[in-house]
């Protein structure tokens, strides 16, 4: 469930905690992979079979916008770099930029259109990738769920480890 209300200075947010006077909207997850919704706000009068809309902010309207590279819960095993895809349709218009935040922090060698890309050196441990859209005009963002990955190194004991 997500609930959608703008505050006094006209911001539209969307929560998945109940905020009074908030819209309630249900949403569906796709099997796939969980990181694309499609959504219909409750009590909006639309005939059953008819095609939900998507819950975006006005012009914020992707069809598609999910992390397709990691994989949910991928696991790598001693890989130099991790690749990462944003599928995006359509494409980012010119006032609208993405950021991309592994662990909860911003990654700044990225670039504000860049979809593809890859990570390397990251140390043994668990990941969490998540991609943000901002329309620089109205303010609005819109953000991928977090895709959680592992990176698993070889032992230094193991009989097969190669030393540089």
């Amino acid at each position: 469930m997500i609930y959608k209300w703008t505050d006094a200075n006209g911001v539209v947010h969307y929560s998945d905690q109940p905020v009074p006077g908030a819209e309630k909207i249900v949403t569906s997850s796709s099997p796939s992979n969980g990181t694309t919704f499609s959504a219909h706000a409750s009590g909006n009068g639309s005939a059953p079979g008819a095609a939900p809309k998507k819950n975006a902010p006005p012009g914020l309207n992707y069809s598609q916008f999910a992390i397709t590279s990691p994989l949910p819960d991928q696991t790598f095993f001693g890989e130099d770099v991790v690749s990462v895809h944003l599928a995006l349709e359509p494409a980012l218009k010119p006032n609208q930029t993405i950021t991309w935040h592994l662990n909860g922090k911003q990654l700044e060698d990225q670039g504000s259109d860049t979809v593809q890309f890859t990570i390397g050196n990251l140390s043994r441990g668990s990941y969490a990738l998540a991609a943000t859209i901002t329309d620089q005009q109205t303010g609005e963002s819109l953000s991928t769920d977090s895709v959680s990955f592992f990176v698993r190194q070889p032992s230094e004991l193991a009989p097969l480890h190669q030393r540089p």
